[in-house]
């Protein structure tokens, strides 16, 4: 299934994607009094399980074929899948972003003290410790926004920047998650766009504890356009990535070279650590998906697109 949260005047509720994509089914309405509670956000349906996901497929499958309950997709706002998650983790597994961005960062460092932009050669091979471990960082889980909506750029950067990711929505609460069984804490998958203010992130990256205000800031995390469910997705790797800057095609890539799976991030987070349903694991910025890997950053007003096949394409515009 493919699975929104939507807006018709102040309230969220969660819809289910027609097939052709150009309507969803108000899958609380349509319910009819079954079990509303489940539909009553995503979070809730995520966390109503297998019980609940059954009961969506059902209600939607009565509601396509009577024609009720079906909603045109541009007649409502999508937001972000779960506004608000229970937490984010983002984590750094493609090799191709990790060799560049130091890159980058060097050259932005020539770039704000005017200096000539050096010409220097990526590293041959990541750092060790990203082989042996998924590395990642937590960011601000109330700074989510949806398709189409302006990211309010922070004063204090001046620098605009934008990540293509992937991401997995956790299903289950776990612990101690092996990772032959960690594929069923998955419930599927979204886009991220992980904004980032990039000449705030060069400073504050010299602690050595991670980016913070280069990262978290607010409308700062853009998810959707919808959550595609796990059984609809063999294999992850297999994806197709586009990223396009004011209608034009910025990079294309694939998913074939992460370091670690979705399910390798899931068993090695959950080493004495529980997870909870909901729970966002970003992919990190897959390769030369990212202004820094090309010394380009962003103004005002302009419009990027990411688009991953199965998911579609989230917009948002640089504010």
């Amino acid at each position: 299934m493919k699975l929104a949260t939507f807006r018709t005047t102040r309230t969220d509720k969660i819809g289910a994607l027609g097939a052709d994509g150009s309507h969803l089914v108000d899958l609380a309405t349509a319910a009819e009094g079954r079990d509303q509670g489940a539909f009553a956000s995503m979070l809730a349906l995520i966390e109503g399980g297998e019980r609940a996901l059954d009961l969506a497929r059902s209600v939607a499958e009565r509601a396509e074929a009577s024609g009720d309950h079906l909603l045109k997709l541009d007649s409502v706002e999508l937001r972000a899948p779960i506004p608000v998650p229970p937490q984010i983790r983002d984590f750094s597994v493609f090799p191709t972003h990790i060799r560049q961005a130091p890159v980058g960062m060097q050259k932005l460092a020539a770039m704000l003290a005017g200096k000539p932009i050096p010409d220097i050669s990526p590293a041959p091979d990541v750092p060790e410790v990203y082989r042996k471990r998924p590395i990642y960082y937590i960011t601000n889980r109330f700074s989510v926004i949806g398709p189409e909506q302006v990211v309010k750029w922070p004063e204090y950067s001046q620098y605009r920047d934008f990540e293509l990711e992937l991401a997995a929505v956790l299903w289950k609460t776990g612990k101690e998650i092996p990772v032959e069984r960690a594929a069923d804490h998955i419930f599927g998958y979204t886009l991220y766009n992980d904004f980032s203010a990039r000449d705030t992130q060069l400073f504050e990256m010299q602690g050595m504890l991670g980016p913070a205000k280069g990262k978290s800031f607010d409308l700062g995390n853009a998810m959707g356009p919808c959550i595609v469910t796990r059984d609809e997705i063999e294999n992850v790797r297999n994806l197709q990535v586009t990223a396009r800057i004011n209608g034009e095609v910025f990079t294309t890539d694939d998913c074939s070279q992460m370091l670690h799976g979705f399910e390798e991030m899931i068993a090695f987070v959950s080493q004495g650590e529980t997870l909870y349903p909901g729970e966002i694991f970003g992919s990190g910025t897959i390769g030369n998906a990212c202004g820094l890997e090309h010394a380009r950053f962003f103004e005002k007003g302009d419009v990027v697109e990411i688009e991953c096949e199965p998911v579609g394409v989230l917009r948002n515009t640089f504010g």
